[in-house]
């Protein structure tokens, strides 16, 4: 449903922008989870262009994992196993190489608890 005051549509069509980029950062930096800001952008852009939700949803990369997620709570198998090694890698890496405060590691060791109970959760497709 697109709502129909402009000001609106442009706000969830920059929140659903900005969204996308932080969950493309999210890719490759661990600390932001990459599925809360897709999803966020296809919620966002199905409100307020049903061409850049289109695109989304359609998108090469990402269309299918959202699809996937949004109808089946469910992900591929693989995919799990490449975030789940992926954030525990670049986790440890930080914890290891780039932080020296214990408060600051433990909070790394609880968000990486965290996103992989969500992963582990998920159905497999």
């Amino acid at each position: 449903m697109l709502l129909n005051t402009t000001p609106a549509r442009y706000f969830l069509i920059i929140v659903g922008s900005i969204s996308l980029g932080f969950g493309l950062v999210g890719i490759v930096l661990p600390i932001l989870p990459t599925t809360p800001f897709l999803l966020l952008s296809a919620f966002c852009y199905l409100r307020g262009s049903k061409k850049l939700y289109n695109w989304l949803i359609n998108h090469q990369v990402f269309g299918s994992y959202i699809r996937n997620y949004i109808t089946q709570r469910a992900i591929p198998r693989r995919a799990r196993i490449v975030a789940l090694m992926l954030l525990w890698v670049s986790l440890g890496a930080c914890i290891l190489l780039f932080l020296d405060k214990l408060y600051l590691k433990l909070l790394l060791i609880i968000i990486g608890a965290a996103v992989s109970a969500h992963l582990l959760r998920l159905k497999t497709i």
